[in-house]
Formats: structure tokens, C-alpha cells, sequence
């Protein structure tokens, strides 16, 4: 799937940040951009870049918090021939990289003090050295930077330079967490699931059932749109059916009931026991008055403990109760249990 770079959404947090980001676009100033993990902050530095006169020049981004320490001035600045062991040819840094364009300094916070004195001169001054020589290299170069820390505490700490957020905050543009954009969490679940329909060669695009879309929006979203888009495409690619609405979802792809116990010993008092997973419930067959009825409950109690075993994967139901997927479709439909969401 391409790269997503479209910005969706409705609610008046997200379509601010949009708008402040449209009109700081045209200045040829640094621009600060904080968010949460997931919040977008790398689609907003390029939609600085396209609204920018610089549009036609390069794009250039580096994840500070990607890099050792000891590489981080080498990898922004540059370096010449034998500067340190392995450099064994002249290398341009990030900021020649990105002349007459736009840099995109992603986890700021986690420069180190003597490479934010280095970011600091390459601001002021539009020029940088690299290692190894003494001749300074003008450059041409905007600078986006992003954080999902807090800036100014850390400057009063003396944990960040206070000169440098100075300089590099002319806007500081802020990304709303996606649980307090109202109303996008629906706009966005339905695009993200059209998109995957339409990589699977779905005919059309069932969307939700109506207790996925009501879990949708109560979950929290700590990981924001990216997790969202996750999720989505991991619920539509694993729904058999794409005739119907999506209707079962998983927020964390990692709880599945085999997942690997803790490595602590087995006998130990203080280790919680994983409880017994119930089985599905027998009836009184002392007290049956209706056969058939019993006999429908009870097919219905074990395909429904199927299901939610197999985490609504049908085709996986149907192997484990030894029946055909259209058989299994028949009892779902037979008993319900779609429209229940069970």
C-alpha cells in the first residue's frame, strides 16, 4: 500500500491544526510540531514542505532518537575522509542533503546537548562544518522539528537549550490525541476500512456492524491514528465474510490464548494462575422438556465458544468443529450469533 499522506477528519481540533499548519506553511521560519506517538506529526512537516515555496526541493528527514549518540553530528553535519575510524570517504550530512529544501528533525528531545549547540549555529547562521573539517558550508535549510515531549519543562531543567527552543519555536503547532477529535474516530475507521476492502478486491465496502463501531469509539486510542489504522486493516483482512459488516475486531493483536506463560517457575505461591477457560455450558438433560430446543441450545452454546476462541476467524472455526465453512455459516445465521456481535 503507498505511502498515506492524505489528512482526514472532521472535528473542529483536527481541522485547527490543519488550518495553523496551512497558513504557517508560507513563512520561511522554523516550525515546532508536538503531538502524541501516532498523532501525524510527519504528514504536517510535509504538508509544510508542499505548501511552501520549497516544494520542489527536498524533503529530508531524520529520526534523532534513531541514531547513537556518537553518530548524530556525523549523520546531520557531515563528515570528511578518515574524520573518525570508518569514515572512509567524504559524506555529506542531512543539512546539505536538504539545501534549498525543507529538514525534518523528528524526536528532538533526544539530541544531546553538544549537538543541539551545533542545530543552534546551523539556524542562526545557515551554516554547518563538518566533522573532521574547519571550513564552514552555507546551506539553505527550513527546519521542522517534532516532539511528543514537554519542551519547556525540559528547559527549565537545563535539559534542553533554552537559545535553541527560542529559535526553533517561531510556531509550534499542536496535533489533538485522536480521543479529542470528536466525530473522527468513526470518518476515520470508515476510510481506513475502505482502503483495505479495496486492496482485498472486496465488490463493495460492507462497513461496521453496530457494537464494532460502539467499541470503536469508547476505546481509548493510546496509540492514535496509527493505531487505529492498524486496527482497522487487521479487522477487515481477517473478516471472511465481505458481504457483511465487519463484526469482530481486536485492539491488540498480541492477546490470543496461546500466547507463551510467564517464565517464572510453575510452583511458585506467589505466581497467579492463569484461570481454565470455561467450557461452553451442558444442559440439564433431567429436565428437558423439549428436545429439539435442548439440542439447538446446546449446538448454539458450542459454536458460540468456538467462535470467541477462534477469535471470530470462521474459516478456523470451521476446521476445529470439523465442519464446512458453509455449515458453520449456516449455524451462525441459524442462531444469531452475527447479530448479537457474540
Amino acid at each position: 500500500m503507498e505511502r498515506e499522506n492524505q489528512f482526514v477528519g472532521q472535528s473542529l481540533a483536527f481541522l485547527d491544526a490543519v488550518e495553523w499548519t496551512s497558513r504557517a506553511a508560507a513563512l520561511e521560519r522554523p516550525v515546532l510540531v508536538i503531538g502524541e506517538r501516532g498523532t501525524g506529526k510527519e504528514l504536517i512537516a510535509e504538508r509544510l514542505h508542499r505548501l511552501s515555496g520549497r516544494w520542489g526541493e527536498a524533503l529530508v528527514t531524520m529520526n534523532c532518537a534513531a541514531l547513537p549518540e556518537t553518530l548524530i553530528e556525523a549523520e546531520l553535519f557531515g563528515h570528511e575522509a578518515g574524520a573518525f575510524t570508518g569514515a572512509t570517504r567524504t559524506r555529506e550530512g542531512r543539512f546539505e542533503e536538504a539545501d534549498g529544501g525543507t529538514l525534518f528533525l523528528d524526536e528532538l528531545a533526544t539530541l544531546s546537548m553538544a549537538a543541539q549547540e551545533r542545530l543552534l549555529r546551523a539556524v542562526e547562521y545557515g551554516e554547518v562544518t563538518r566533522i573532521g573539517s574547519s571550513r564552514p558550508l552555507r546551506v539553505d535549510v527550513r527546519i521542522v522539528a517534532a516532539t511528543n515531549e514537554d519542551l519547556p519543562t525540559k528547559a527549565e531543567r537545563g535539559e534542553f537549550r533554552a537559545d535553541l527552543l527560542d529559535r526553533l519555536s517561531f510556531e509550534v503547532i499542536t496535533l489533538p490525541p485522536l480521543r479529542a477529535r470528536e466525530g473522527d474516530v468513526a470518518v476515520l475507521a470508515d476510510y481506513f476500512g475502505r482502503r483495505m476492502a479495496a486492496e482485498l478486491a472486496w465488490e463493495a465496502w460492507p462497513g461496521f456492524a453496530e457494537h464494532v463501531a460502539q467499541q470503536l469509539e469508547d476505546y481509548a486510542w493510546p496509540g492514535n491514528v496509527r493505531e487505529l489504522r492498524n486496527v482497522i486493516e487487521r479487522a477487515v483482512y481477517r473478516w471472511d465474510d465481505p458481504e457483511r459488516p465487519v463484526g469482530h475486531i481486536v485492539f491488540d493483536p498480541f492477546d490470543s490464548p496461546w500466547k507463551p506463560e510467564s517464565s517464572a517457575p510453575a510452583s511458585s505461591a506467589h505466581s497467579p494462575q492463569k484461570p481454565k477457560e470455561a467450557a461452553p455450558a451442558r444442559p440439564d438433560f433431567d429436565d428437558v422438556a423439549d428436545l429439539r430446543a435442548a439440542v439447538d441450545n446446546h449446538e448454539r452454546s458450542i459454536v458460540e465458544h468456538a467462535l470467541g476462541k477462534h477469535r471470530w476467524n470462521q474459516r478456523q472455526t470451521a476446521k476445529a468443529l470439523g465442519l464446512s465453512y458453509d455449515q458453520l455459516r449456516h449455524c451462525i445465521k441459524k442462531h444469531g450469533l452475527m447479530e448479537e456481535g457474540a
